[in-house]
């Protein structure tokens, strides 16, 4: 599981262009390298631009079709892109760090959360990887630096960006213990 921006694309406010949409650098060779080792890619992430009223549920679309393109011309297919519109206010149960989108992508894809790792730059994606059971890696791109270093989430692992998380979990997924040595910071 893996969130949007600042992880997989360069983090844009409010971002309603596609033509914007720019992956962050190695993320498609972290992505690549993830579906090589045998694992699902999908993306959660909190869009509240669309129940602000800064852009509509067609135009988010059109962002995540060039996410698709761009990615697909590095050789990378996501699993699914779930999105949830509302704001925090809202308290619905599909914004991060709440489980609601995490659940329906088990369902529809059939994972298990707590055999899986959330890779994230901001805390609630920390928190909702905490709350249903993944590993958690914290990357220091988009708002990552800030949030490691005001401590505010304990995340199981800090990585400089996508890219670097991946041979952690390929230690982990091998059960090699210098996974947790040589993971910068936690």
């Amino acid at each position: 599981m893996l969130d949007r921006d600042g992880v997989v694309i360069i983090e844009r406010h409010y971002l309603s262009d596609p033509r914007q949409v720019e992956l962050m650098p190695g993320a498609a060779i972290g992505l690549r390298q993830l579906r090589q080792m045998g694992l699902g890619l999908v993306i959660i992430t909190n869009q509240s631009a669309v129940w602000r009223g800064f852009f509509g549920e067609e135009q988010l679309d059109l962002i995540h079709r060039r996410l698709h393109e761009l990615l697909e011309a590095e050789g990378v297919y996501l699993d699914g892109i779930y999105s949830c519109p509302h704001t925090p206010e809202d308290n619905c149960r599909c914004r991060k760090p709440e489980p609601g989108l995490v659940e329906l992508a088990t369902q529809e894809l059939g994972f298990d959360p707590r055999a899986s790792f959330m890779i994230g730059d901001k805390a609630c994606d920390i928190e909702l990887g905490q709350r249903v059971g993944a590993t958690t890696f914290l990357v220091r791109t988009g708002y990552g630096t800030q949030v490691a270093a005001e401590g505010t989430v304990t995340p199981d692992y800090i990585v400089d960006d996508l890219r670097s998380a991946v041979p952690v979990i390929e230690r982990l997924l091998a059960g090699d213990e210098r996974a947790v040595v040589d993971a910068a910071g936690c």
